[in-house]
């Protein structure tokens, strides 16, 4: 049987009860299984209870590859788990102590780690004391599209003095983060964001589970947030990135450990523009989750570049005999290393917990996927004009100017990214989880989802996604000062009501 998007099919004809034997194994399969779903395009969601056919596995193998990797539906509500957050100006002690003028939720920078087990619906209810209007976007959570948080799409902006309630059941487990969508280049850039991580329903049992957020800070001549934001300065290049860098707020990160000890290391990467590429040296940790889902089996973290809205997750051995010794975490994406943070082992030797590490053993091959045409094409590029000089396009339109990109729900598409500019450009989806099928015309098999992906200067990327998830969705560049300039565009999934909500107040 020849599939519609693959092209010729062989001459070669299998005999009969070959055939009818494949059929039958791949419907009970498919059956049998529990976890995600398949939707035909056209229909809106259904509760969950139909299931991909043995013809669909058939005549739409991508699709049916894609359905086993991760739910389409959040699982049954097993409780509630409920926060408060108040964004506002404060004071915070930083870097070296230093009192510095910030935004915070709830007084913070980082602000808190939200933390559910999947099954549980998470509600947040934000209270809004900044002299801006705002909104929370929950980066990476396949999120019901109203509660997305981008004002004038999926939510009216938050006025100052109000408040809005955010409720979802996460599909996901993993590491997550949460910003403003409204002003981000300033907002997030004054401290406004937090973690959301979404425990498995059974956590493996790691000696210890640490959450490591990456940012960094351009400071003034008085020592406080330099309050020039989106300049033209910024917009030329790769964004702001800033002279003091840190991890959960300290420029000398010291975490102390047990010799033996095995941790879960998650690491989050909230800078308006700066990327990094931390080199962990002796202590070789194996990356197991990209963008919080699961890789297809540990990989060695050698190459892995941390662009801004990017999350890895590591699975770190502190090695038996390390006893009073450290190991520098590095950061080398430039041509200047520095030390991030440094690891200290002291104290007696613990028994390391011995665990298959977690893995997503239905990560698609989408095996011939760059034979496919391309269905979608944005080419990334800049020009005069608007409000800051300069403005950061997505098919030589601005946001506002966008045309929105129409897809069909449960549709295999092949999406590139052109690069036509010279410098770099994270570019994210709200909404989906996407594979890189290609660079550069040469086809790869990342054995991993993203939800953003680095381009570099000139660099074409091809990403297969299928999305699955109603409503309308950003996409936009993740450099901040990128994205405010106006490298943001729509995404329009199936055909359901996608007016913005006004939530619950």
């Amino acid at each position: 049987m020849s599939c519609p998007k693959c092209g010729p099919s062989s001459k070669r004809r299998w005999p009969l009860w070959v055939s009818i034997v494949l059929v039958v194994v791949t419907g009970i399969a498919l059956w049998e299984w529990k976890g995600g779903t398949y939707e035909p395009p056209g229909r809106a969601p259904t509760s969950g209870s139909e299931r991909t056919t043995a013809n669909d596995a058939v005549s739409r193998p991508f699709e049916t590859e894609l359905s086993r990797a991760y739910s389409v539906d959040s699982p049954a509500a097993t409780g509630t788990r409920r926060f408060e957050l108040r964004a506002a100006s404060t004071e915070v002690q930083q870097f070296d102590g230093r009192l510095l003028d910030v935004w915070a939720y709830n007084g913070q920078v980082p602000g808190p780690v939200l933390r559910v087990r999947l099954g549980e619906e998470v509600v947040v209810r934000l209270q809004n004391n900044l002299p801006q209007p705002t909104t929370i976007h929950w980066h990476g959570v396949r999120v019901p599209n109203a509660m997305d948080g981008v004002p004038g799409v999926t939510q009216e902006p938050i006025s100052p003095g109000a408040s809005f309630t955010y409720r979802f059941v996460p599909k996901d487990a993993g590491t997550f983060w949460f910003h403003p969508h409204v002003r981000g280049a300033e907002q997030v850039e004054r401290g406004l964001y937090g973690v959301l991580i979404v425990d498995d329903a059974e956590p493996l049992p790691y000696n210890r589970d640490e959450v490591w957020v990456l940012d960094d800070w351009r400071l003034g001549p008085d020592g406080e947030i330099d309050p020039r934001f989106v300049t033209r300065h910024d917009l030329a290049h790769d964004g702001r990135w800033g002279q003091v860098v840190t991890v959960n707020g300290d420029a000398s990160k010291r975490l102390i450990v047990r010799p033996g000890e095995r941790i879960r290391l998650r690491l989050v990467n909230t800078s308006n523009g700066r990327v990094y590429r931390p080199d962990f040296g002796a202590l070789s940790p194996k990356v197991i989750a990209v963008d919080g889902m699961y890789t297809a089996r540990p990989l060695a973290l050698d190459g892995f570049d941390l662009a801004p809205g990017n999350r890895l997750d590591l699975d770190i051995q502190i090695p038996n005999d390390s006893a009073e010794q450290s190991f520098a975490v590095v950061d080398r994406f430039t041509r200047r290393p520095f030390t991030l943070a440094t690891f200290e082992a002291a104290g007696d030797a613990v028994d390391t917990p011995s665990f298959a590490p977690p893995s997503n053993l239905h990560i698609p091959r989408w095996g011939g996927a760059t034979d496919r045409p391309v269905d979608v094409t944005y080419v990334l590029n800049a020009q005069r004009g608007g409000p800051h000089g300069i403005q950061w396009t997505i098919n030589g339109q601005p946001w506002g100017e966008h045309s929105v990109t129409q897809l069909a729900e449960g549709q295999w598409v092949r999406v590139r990214f052109q690069n036509d500019s010279a410098r770099l450009h994270p570019m994210h989806i709200h909404g989906q989880f996407f594979k890189v099928i290609a660079r550069n015309g040469q086809s790869t098999d990342d054995p991993y989802f993203r939800d953003t992906v680095l381009l570099r200067g000139r660099e074409t990327i091809d990403v297969g996604m299928v999305p699955l998830d109603w409503g309308r969705w950003m996409m936009h560049c993740h450099i901040l000062e990128h994205a405010d300039s106006g490298m943001m565009t729509e995404l329009q999934v199936g055909e359901g009501d996608t007016r913005p909500s006004r939530g619950a107040h």
